[in-house]
C-alpha cells in the first residue's frame, strides 16, 4: 500500500466518528417537560405527535424527543428543565400548565419554548402579548381556569337547590388563587355558599372528599390542575363512592365516569402545540408566532353517572351538550 493511500485510509477512520456525530446532531431534538405522568398524558402526547407529523417531523425518523416527567411533583420541574437545557434540545414543549412553563422559562432565555396553559399567559408574564409574544415563548392558552364561573353555573343548573358548593384546588399550583377568586365572585353573584377544599397529594384528595361529606355540600367543582387530571380516575371513583355531583375541566373525566365537564378539547390543543413545535424546527421564531386561543368549548354529560346519582339532567343542558355518554 502506498504512503498516500495509507494516510487517506487512516484519515478516513479518524474523521468517520466525527461525521457520524454530525449526522446524529442533524436530527433535531425536542424536549418535553411535563408536570404529569406518561400514562395520564398518553392521549395528549398522541395528539402532539400528530400535530408534529403534520409539519413533517416523525419521532424516531427525523426528530428525537427527550421526555421529562414530574409525576405531579411540581418541585421537581426546575431540575428537569435544567436537564433539557444541558442536553441542548432545539425546542422545549411544556405540558401540564403553568408550573412546567414557568420552570422552562426560568431555565433558558434562548431555547424556544412552546406551552399549553389554561391561564392568561400575558397576565402570568410569559409573553408580552398574544399577537406578538416576543422573547422565546409561544403556544396555546385554553382558558381552563377562566371557565370555572361557567362551570359553577352549569353545576347550579344541574343540581337544583344547591345552596353550598365546594371548590377543589391544588395549593401547589399558582393558578389556585385566581381560580378561588373567580369562583368566589361567581358564587356570591348567585347567592351560593362556597367552601374551598385543598389537595396536592393523593392522601389530601381522600381527605378533601371526607371533608366534603362533613360539610353536607351539594356539589363539587374540581379546579383545573394537571395533578388532578393525572389522578382523574381516582377523583371520579371518590365522587361515585360518596355520591358527589361534580363538574370537571374536560371530557376525559367524563369518559372515565365523571358526571359533567365543560372546557376545551385537549386533543385539539396538543395538536396545535405539535404544529408550533414543528414550525420552530423549520426555522420560525416563537416571538413571531401568535399565542393561539380556543374558539369552541365542549359540554359533555354522562347520563349513566347522573342516573346513579339520582339526578335528572335538565333538557336545557342536554340540548347544549356536545356529547352525551349513555
Amino acid at each position: 500500500m502506498r504512503r498516500r493511500e495509507l494516510l487517506l485510509l487512516v484519515g478516513g477512520a479518524v474523521t468517520a466518528p466525527h461525521a457520524l456525530r454530525a449526522q446524529q446532531k442533524a436530527m433535531p431534538v425536542i424536549g418535553v417537560l411535563s408536570s404529569t405522568t406518561p400514562g395520564s398524558s398518553a392521549a395528549n402526547m398522541a395528539a402532539f405527535l400528530q400535530g408534529l407529523a403534520e409539519t413533517g417531523y416523525v419521532e424516531g425518523q427525523n426528530a428525537a424527543i427527550e421526555y421529562r416527567w414530574a409525576e405531579g411533583r411540581y418541585d421537581r420541574l426546575p431540575a428537569l428543565a435544567a436537564e433539557l437545557v444541558k442536553r441542548r434540545v432545539d425546542v422545549i414543549v411544556t405540558q401540564g400548565g403553568i408550573p412546567p412553563t414557568r420552570a422552562a422559562k426560568s431555565a433558558t432565555s434562548t431555547i424556544p419554548i412552546v406551552f399549553a396553559v389554561g391561564t392568561d399567559p400575558v397576565g402570568d408574564g410569559l409573553v408580552a402579548s398574544l399577537a406578538r409574544p416576543g422573547g422565546n415563548l409561544t403556544g396555546v392558552t385554553f382558558m381552563m381556569t377562566k371557565l370555572n364561573p361557567k362551570r359553577l353555573e352549569l353545576l347550579s343548573e344541574l343540581v337544583l337547590q344547591a345552596d353550598m358548593i365546594a371548590l377543589l384546588v391544588n395549593p401547589s399550583n399558582e393558578s389556585a388563587e385566581p381560580q378561588m377568586r373567580d369562583v368566589q365572585e361567581a358564587a356570591r353573584a348567585k347567592g351560593v355558599q362556597l367552601r374551598i377544599l385543598k389537595a396536592s397529594t393523593e392522601g389530601e384528595i381522600d381527605a378533601a372528599f371526607a371533608t366534603f361529606v362533613q360539610l353536607h355540600a351539594s356539589a363539587l367543582l374540581v379546579g383545573a390542575d394537571p395533578f388532578f387530571f393525572s389522578r382523574r380516575e381516582n377523583l371520579v371513583a371518590l365522587a361515585a363512592r360518596f355520591a358527589v355531583p361534580a363538574i370537571y375541566e374536560n371530557r376525559e373525566y367524563v369518559a372515565a365516569g365523571g358526571l359533567i365537564s365543560y372546557g376545551t378539547s385537549l386533543a385539539a390543543v396538543n395538536r396545535q402545540v405539535g404544529g408550533y413545535a414543528g414550525k420552530i424546527l423549520k426555522g420560525e421564531k416563537p416571538a413571531d408566532l401568535p399565542v393561539q386561543q380556543p374558539t369552541t368549548f365542549e359540554l359533555v354529560v354522562n347520563l349513566k353517572t347522573a342516573k346513579e346519582l339520582g339526578l335528572a339532567v335538565p333538557l336545557s343542558i342536554l340540548a347544549r351538550a356536545d356529547e352525551v355518554i349513555e
